[in-house]
């Protein structure tokens, strides 16, 4: 996690300094399902990849697959030859949590971070408290989930892996407490109330990614200083900004800026210990290109991996 949060860190910043090509994400939609392909390129890291991610609700059932796949191609910058095809389930989960990290680095107080909020408890909430971890001193993690299974499942894992203490939950306003918040759930609607959150506090919210869904009510977008991956993503995918957006709650001016802007000091992050700071992170590619071309270089280092011939 720690290497990748510095790879993901790289990846933004290059966005941000404009050495990063990131096209559009593209979706076709066969009969059964929905296919997403999404390529990037960056410069100075020399990581040349697209991963394709297939969403068929059917899978499971008919094929005794996952419901979603994902795969990744890297390519030689300088050839544009594939060298590596890399499973993308792991990688996504890994890097989404990366980002996040990197976040809550550069937004939550520096002094104050002793406990941890996660909303959710599979894969995606467990790389995230991963990586809160990994940059600040956690003392403690509180967890909510509607599943009692989930949770107690995280909790046995996570408190092992990273050897912090981890409660569960019975409300979403037990979470509240804790001065890092992280939303990784796939609710449509807001998941707590945000006239309760403290002042101080930072939020990273990963689950919603759709514009009719979202995890954070527009009273919590209101009090936060609002940064996103990309302008773009948040503006066309993400249903926490869009929704107050098209009720007039809020105005676009009301978006302080990327994560990039804020890394490379374009941009200021956190101004005061009070603020409410929240990262809104939708999932770009060049968070896929950094983190294949990581593990790539891990695994020609490493000798493991299969050499093909085509």
């Amino acid at each position: 996690m720690s290497d990748c949060i510095n790879a993901v860190e790289k990846a933004f910043a290059e966005l941000a300094n404009g050495t990063a090509v990131l096209p559009l994400r593209i979706g076709i939609k066969p009969e059964n399902g929905l296919c997403l392909y999404m390529p990037a390129y960056l410069k100075e890291s020399q990581a040349l990849a697209c991963k394709v991610v297939s969403v068929y609700k059917d899978n499971p059932v008919k094929y005794k697959l996952p419901t979603t796949i994902g795969k990744v191609l890297l390519q030689n910058p300088e050839t544009g030859e594939v060298v590596c095809i890399m499973d993308g389930g792991y990688l996504t989960a890994v890097r989404t949590g990366a980002a996040s990290g990197v976040a809550t680095k550069y937004l939550a107080n520096k002094e104050t971070n002793k406990i941890a909020g996660i909303f959710g408890a599979g894969v995606q909430a467990k790389m995230q408290l991963w990586a809160v971890c990994e940059v600040r001193e956690i003392k403690k993690a509180i967890v909510y989930d509607l599943s009692e299974d989930a949770v107690n499942n995280f909790i046995s894992e996570m408190s092992n892996k990273l050897n912090i203490e981890i409660e569960k939950a019975y409300a979403p306003e037990e979470v509240l407490v804790a001065d890092i918040i992280c939303t990784a759930t796939s609710s449509s609607t807001p998941i707590f109330n945000g006239n309760k959150l403290r002042q101080g506090m930072h939020i990273n919210g990963i689950g919603s990614h759709s514009p009719n869904a979202r995890e954070l009510d527009t009273i919590t977008i209101k009090r936060s200083l609002l940064v996103g991956d990309s302008t773009e993503a948040c503006f066309n995918e993400s249903g926490d900004i869009i929704i107050p957006l098209k009720n007039g709650e809020i105005t676009q001016s009301h978006f302080h800026g990327e994560l990039g802007e804020i890394i490379i000091g374009k941009k200021p992050g956190r101004t005061s210990e009070d603020q409410i700071t929240l990262f809104k992170s939708n999932g770009l590619a060049i968070q896929d290109a950094a983190t294949a071309k990581l593990v790539y270089d891990k695994a020609r280092e490493l000798k493991i991996g299969k050499e093909i011939e085509i």
